[in-house]
């Protein structure tokens, strides 16, 4: 008789608020994982600007590794949701993350080779640049009349025919680069861009962008990379704030720590033509651009 009166008696049901609050606490569990992942392993990167053109175009997105080189203080994800909000709302541009206080040295810590394109933190800022390690610590680097010179030697440079970029909304040749624009035989327009190759010792080798003769990165003395630092440049040579430059300039202030480095660049997943509206869902599709994903950044010689 008791039996059957338990079992005729129904269960407690579970409050609304702790079942709202066992979903948050799975949502948090998912965020958390999900910034470790980024933090450790590997996170997602934009392309904001034409800086390293042709290799990457404004509207690329990579994959990058957190592992290669090991971790530092720019290594974990933390975002900022003020920061977040300023951007998306308020066109700010900032970055979307906080960055840790600088901690010298690295865990489990690798130099970056020659050639490989990483991402890096400016002394004192909080968001991601990314460039082309040129200079290893004791390299000196100089730049003459716009020829790459390491160690005193001038980098094998040879100029190739010009790089046909199809124009789009992301790359609006008569804005970004007036005099370059043509059309091609298919009648479509093409942003046609001098092609300087250069070859480092080891045998990277990469596409460089050479717009002018003489612009303000053209000559930069020669400089000893200090030990622990590396000197990086953007592959569009005449619009990259890298090495070269201040960082009242926007650039990176000189060689810069290896602390700094965040990560290496691995492949494009897709590329968009920056055509993309938030409430057309139609466009979510017609804006890929074709031909970009699955692209290697690890160079032939890597």
């Amino acid at each position: 008789m008791t039996a059957k009166s338990d079992a005729a008696v129904p269960a407690k049901r579970e409050s609304k608020g702790s079942a709202v609050w066992r979903e948050l606490k799975g949502l948090l569990w998912v965020l958390l994982a999900v910034l470790a992942f980024h933090s450790f392993v590997a996170k997602p990167f934009y392309i904001p600007s034409e800086s390293m053109m042709p290799a990457l175009l404004k509207g690329d997105r990579l994959v990058v590794t957190k592992y290669p080189y090991g971790w530092s203080f720019v290594s974990p994800t933390i975002p900022n949701p003020a920061a977040i909000f300023r951007s998306l709302v308020l066109g700010t541009g900032e970055g979307w993350g906080v960055t840790l206080p600088f901690e010298k040295g690295r865990l489990f810590g690798k130099m970056p080779k020659r050639g490989d394109i990483v991402i890096v933190t400016p002394p004192g800022a909080n968001e991601d640049y990314i460039k082309r390690v040129i200079g290893l610590p004791g390299d000196t680097i100089e730049v003459r009349a716009g020829r790459l010179i390491l160690n005193g030697t001038p980098v094998q440079a040879q100029r190739r025919p010009n790089a046909l970029i199809p124009v789009d909304a992301n790359i609006p040749c008569s804005d970004k680069f007036p005099g370059f624009d043509v059309t091609g035989s298919d009648g479509k327009q093409y942003c046609s861009l001098p092609i300087v190759r250069e070859t480092l010792p080891g045998g990277p080798t990469y596409d460089t962008v050479d717009l002018t003769p003489v612009s303000t990165g053209d000559n930069y003395p020669a400089t000893v990379v200090p030990a622990d630092h590396l000197f990086l440049m953007g592959d569009n040579r005449d619009s990259s704030a890298d090495s070269r430059f201040a960082l009242e300039e926007q650039g990176l202030g000189g060689p810069v720590p290896w602390e700094n480095i965040g990560g290496r660049a691995e492949f494009i997943t897709f590329s968009l033509d920056g055509t993309t509206s938030l409430f057309n869902p139609a466009s979510w599709f017609t804006s890929f651009r074709s031909g970009r994903a699955g692209n290697s950044l690890r160079g032939s010689a890597n």
